[in-house]
């Protein structure tokens, strides 16, 4: 009896074996990222047929206090609808909210986040980025530790809002034209790191490394904190192949730390019904390239 059992459980630990290793990509290539898109969901059919596979609206025209119930039940009968999934939103809390300085009230600004993510929860929103430039910048004659101390001990207190709510604040790294509070992704690891709550994570956006001449290697550092990516070409943030920027290095960046996540285009368009396609084959060629042609780490 016993040798029986011993023989069913070989047989059963070998059939697991199998069916794990034939579930793995061939080759033992990663996962790549999906492709999506920040834009309006007026242009989420464009955005479907064009091959992105998310869309990234907005918490100002989403979840934002001052959208009517109205139109917020609206908003969520469109996401239910869409093409594209949309999880995600940015343009998260306005420039008069502030979260730094002797200006902030702390008290409106977790009223805020709160109604936003009580929002978010009901329209499936898992995460908002929080760019917020001129909302975090540092006021002149501020002292930047203190600024840095405020920021962290108000963005935990946020963070356990979005918890509540199931969601993630994932926080980005913004050029110095746009903020002077956080410019780099290596300056976004170690705000995220001393925050150190599950719920505020990153968001690497790679326009903003490319504009602070940002080595890609930067990315290496936000292995287990990075959630979301955001990209654009350097000089015009254009759509990837405009100017056929070479993204490569930062993405093999990204497979390194095994990221398979979203990478959302962040761009300024011009004439979206011919460019959504071209841009998504751009990028496209250079992520199979990384992740599963070249093999580079």
């Amino acid at each position: 009896m016993k040798n029986t059992l011993t023989g069913l459980f070989l047989l059963c630990l070998i059939a697991f074996l199998q069916s794990n290793a034939s579930a793995q990509p061939p080759g033992g290539k990663k996962r790549m990222p999906v492709l999506g898109i920040a834009a309006s969901m007026d242009n989420d059919s464009l955005a479907g047929a064009a091959g992105f596979s998310c869309l990234e609206e907005t918490v100002k025209r989403m979840l934002a206090p001052a959208v009517s119930e109205d139109v917020f039940a609206a908003n969520i009968e469109r996401i239910n609808k869409a093409r594209c999934r949309i999880q995600t939103c940015n343009v998260f809390i306005p420039g008069y909210l502030k979260l730094t300085g002797p200006a902030v009230n702390e008290a409106w600004v977790l009223g805020y986040v709160d109604t936003v993510m009580q929002r978010a929860e009901k329209a499936g929103i898992r995460l908002i980025v929080l760019g917020s430039g001129e909302a975090r910048k540092i006021p002149e004659g501020y002292d930047p530790d203190m600024a840095k101390g405020q920021f962290i001990r108000l963005a935990r207190k946020m963070a356990d809002i979005a918890k509540k709510h199931n969601c993630l604040i994932a926080m980005e790294n913004l050029n110095a034209t746009e903020t002077n509070f956080v410019n780099t992704v290596a300056e976004a690891c170690q705000v995220v790191t001393a925050i150190a709550h599950p719920h505020f994570r990153l968001t690497a956006d790679i326009y903003h490394m490319l504009r602070e001449n940002e080595p890609p290697a930067n990315l290496l550092q936000a292995k287990g904190i990075l959630v979301h990516c955001h990209i654009a070409e350097r000089e015009k943030r254009s759509a990837p192949g405009t100017e056929r920027q070479d993204f490569r290095p930062y993405l093999a960046a990204l497979r390194s730390i095994g990221y398979n996540g979203r990478i959302m285009m962040e761009c300024r368009w011009t004439d979206p019904a011919k460019e959504y396609a071209p841009a998504v084959a751009y990028l496209e060629a250079q992520l199979n390239e990384v992740y599963h042609i070249s093999g580079k780490k």
